[in-house]
């Protein structure tokens, strides 16, 4: 904190008020659902965006970060934010920032420093964790009420409408809502939820980044949600649903031969993976960790053949860890096409774990993963300055 306050200083030529923070998020269970309407069971990380803040007395926010340094400092006029939306750095913030002012928010100029250890292209979200940080930045600077569900909601709509991200709200949700030592189980469309023990006993979930950042906005990530909505509306005239994760296996499989091949494959896994979340969330209630990882497993195999999601390097690291023996489970988690797995891993085999990947990685690509333990922490918190 106090070297962040000293690089605030040095470039905004006054100290930070306040320090906040929102957190990054792994998706244990509910891939690729919640734009569906289905339940998700993510947590919040413990890497976090951290924002540096004071209000500067004008209409615009100064904005730079810690990790790009080559950016400078960055001006948005709360003016005229529709005018930001093809910046290299600065459109997710001014995105907030716009769709905060559309909706009444009283906005005020802030000098903000933003310091992020989520990494970036991981599949951990870090665009919603900057994104609901900067909505409670401003929304304690302008001296407006918070809530961080609302704030949860402004910012997926700046994705949405703003930088072009069909994504749902499970990203942001988890960035504002986390709990420490706790899972949420999310249904998506009502935005009812309640936090799920992650007790690990002796294993440990390790996040193994693949290196090959996914570009979200240019990925299939769209494709895929148009194909759901198809399949969803196909459904539709046989079936009284107003979601796609309101169909069940079964339902879905007495009507496949009303859906293309493809659009059947997208929504099996759709309606498959909201089981698995159900199951996934009860095992870790009655700490069932052997059944938690066998869903982890199911969940890759999901993406992997139904929703064509994975790519082969988010395989090769799964495959690496399902023979690993200390491994319970592995899974793609995020978007896909690049970014980390998700493993339960055995604290005694972690050392041997990480070896096999990195050897077995490391052979097929050239360049080695990197790895993380995680843990659960909170979402929006705030500091001392």
């Amino acid at each position: 904190m106090k070297e962040l306050s000293a690089k605030f200083q040095a470039l905004f030529g006054a100290p930070a008020a306040r320090i906040a923070s929102a957190a990054g998020r792994v998706n244990l269970l509910g891939e690729h659902v919640d734009y569906c309407g289905g339940k998700v069971l993510p947590a919040a990380l413990t890497l976090t965006c951290r924002a540096a803040f004071r209000k500067n007395g004008t209409g615009i926010c100064r904005i730079a970060a810690t990790t790009l340094p080559e950016a400078g400092i960055v001006e948005l006029d709360l003016a005229r934010t529709e005018a930001y939306r093809d910046l290299p750095w600065g459109n997710y913030q001014a995105g907030v920032a716009h769709v905060m002012r559309e909706e009444g928010y009283r906005l005020t100029g802030c000098d903000i420093l933003y310091d992020c250890n989520v990494p970036f292209g991981a599949g951990l979200s870090s665009s919603a964790a900057i994104e609901v940080v900067t909505a409670y930045v401003l929304a304690v600077a302008g001296g407006n009420s918070v809530d961080p569900v609302a704030l949860a909601k402004l910012s997926q709509r700046a994705e949405n409408e703003y930088c072009g991200v069909a994504c749902g709200i499970m990203d942001q949700f988890a960035a504002a809502k986390g709990r420490a030592g706790h899972a949420i189980l999310l249904d998506c469309a009502a935005l009812h939820y309640e936090y799920v023990p992650l007790e690990l006993k002796d294993c440990v979930l390790v996040l193994t980044n693949s290196n090959r950042p996914h570009r979200l906005a240019e990925s299939v990530y769209n494709d895929r949600r148009r194909e759901t909505e198809e399949a969803l509306r196909l459904l539709r005239s046989v079936l009284p649903v107003s979601r796609l994760a309101e169909v069940s296996p079964s339902e879905l499989d007495a009507h496949k031969d009303m859906l293309p091949p493809i659009l059947y494959r997208r929504a099996r896994h759709v309606v498959t993976e909201c089981e698995r979340v159900t199951a996934g969330a009860a095992a870790l209630k009655r700490g069932d960790l052997l059944a938690f990882g066998k869903l982890l497993n199911a969940s890759h195999i999901s993406l992997r053949d139904d929703y064509e999601v994975t790519g082969r390097p988010l395989d090769a690291l799964a495959e690496a860890a399902w023979s690993s023996p200390a491994c319970l489970g592995s899974r793609m988690t995020g978007a896909g096409f690049g970014g980390c797995t998700l493993s339960l891993v055995r604290r005694s085999g972690i050392a041997r774990f990480e070896e096999t990947l990195t050897a077995r990685y490391a052979a097929e690509f050239g360049h080695a993963p990197a790895f993380y333990l995680a843990s659960a922490g909170d979402g929006i918190t705030e500091e001392e300055v």
